[in-house]
């Protein structure tokens, strides 16, 4: 009796596991955005349950905004601990704390964000340096030196670069890419939510207090 032929299956069967491979790295490299790689974020969509699952097991938790088209790992909060008694693991991305100046100039940038928001028009919120420095110098301590007191706002306009809440914009890409321009990335949004404006509206009410006896000893100095 003849046997039937024998027929080898050449179907891919790699492409899922390299695109979860692609995944995985990138998210654990920093934020993905849609605008960046649209394919890489399809699978995403795609793969999700199977990147929940494998960073599960690093105790990180994946934040994906479809709205917004972006995500990134976080550590997974204490409270989500499946057994009282277990031990949690090291943390893969440590917690970073951050001066008042550039919490404040998160606040202001995510106030700013909201007030966009709010009107109509284009979805990227572009501001000028000379725009950002005006936004924190009304809330710092005034200084004989000028040009000392834009230099350290042009630090923290810096550090919130490097925490990828800022993009930089290149000079001739565009008319809002002029020098010196920065796009306000909407991942700021998941960062610093309504209750944590809340609460550093309270602690800005305190600084603010603190600042105006001096203000008004300058003043009142200057008028002896």
């Amino acid at each position: 009796m003849d046997q039937p032929d024998a027929t080898l299956d050449t179907t891919p069967t790699t492409k899922p596991n390299q695109d979860l491979s692609r995944l995985l790295i990138g998210l654990l490299k920093g934020v993905l955005y849609r605008e960046s790689d649209e394919p890489l974020w399809a699978a995403l969509l795609t793969l999700q349950s199977a990147v929940r699952d494998t960073m599960r097991l690093l105790d990180l938790e994946l934040v994906l905004d479809e709205a917004e088209g972006y995500a990134f790992l976080k550590s997974r909060d204490d409270s989500d601990d499946d057994d009282e008694g277990s031990t949690r693991l090291p943390r893969l991305i440590a917690r970073r704390p951050l001066s008042f100046p550039v919490s404040l100039l998160l606040a202001l940038l995510r106030k700013k964000l909201l007030e966009f928001d709010a009107g109509a028009g284009d979805t990227r919120l572009v501001l000028s340096r000379d725009e950002i420095v005006e936004l924190v110098r009304v809330f710092l301590p005034e200084g004989t030196n000028e040009a000392r007191l834009i230099d350290q706002i042009d630090t923290h306009i810096n550090k919130v670069v490097d925490l990828g809440f800022l993009h930089r914009l290149k000079p001739g890409a565009g008319a809002a890419a002029a020098p010196d321009n920065y796009e306000v990335k909407r991942i700021l949004k998941a960062f610093v939510d309504a209750q944590w404006l809340s609460e550093f509206d309270a602690r800005l009410a305190v600084y603010r207090q603190r600042l105006m006896p001096e203000s008004a000893t300058a003043e009142g100095r200057r008028h002896d």
